[in-house]
């Protein structure tokens, strides 16, 4: 599968993760509690795709235009990882406060999300070739079952 596809349907499975959350109770804890955690592997995984392989590539290739996207993005990946996940993590699930955070993130995610596959991958397509985009799909394909188990092995710990 190539790199754009593989992304994209990883943004598909976010955004459907965020749509349950969202549209969960506060009475919904265990509901919420497993959606979180299978949202925060989810994003974790995919973030570390496109930041191992993706855009730096990306970046490399193209111009002062990929250069601004490119930064972009990687702040936005920062914003959720460093601040909305944990903050989110850390908010009890069964509280109005958790649905609002749920809201934001949902609303980050998606306007990044948006952004990547409206100009972003677009632009990609362009900067490389097919079979570049099927060998950054092969790696990223090998990086997300080794980061899966590592994911899965530390939540069991």
């Amino acid at each position: 599968m190539n790199a754009i596809d593989l992304l994209i349907d990883d943004h598909e499975k976010v955004k459907d993760i965020l749509t349950r959350l969202t549209d969960s109770t506060e009475r919904a804890v265990k509901t919420r509690t497993e959606l979180l955690q299978k949202l925060e592997m989810e994003v974790t995984i995919h973030t570390q795709l496109e930041e191992q392989i993706l855009y730096p590539a990306y970046k490399e290739a193209g111009g002062k235009e990929e250069l601004k996207m490119y930064h972009e993005a990687k702040e936005e990946h920062r914003t959720v990882d460093s601040l909305v996940l944990p903050d989110l993590k850390a908010t009890d699930p069964s509280s109005v406060e958790f649905s609002g955070r749920v809201k934001v993130c949902k609303e980050l995610l998606e306007h990044h999300i948006e952004e990547e596959e409206s100009e972003m991958f677009p632009s990609a397509r362009e900067l490389f070739d097919k079979a570049r985009l099927e060998e950054m799909g092969q790696q990223m394909s090998e990086l997300r079952n080794r980061l899966k188990k590592e994911f899965t092995a530390s939540q069991a710990a």
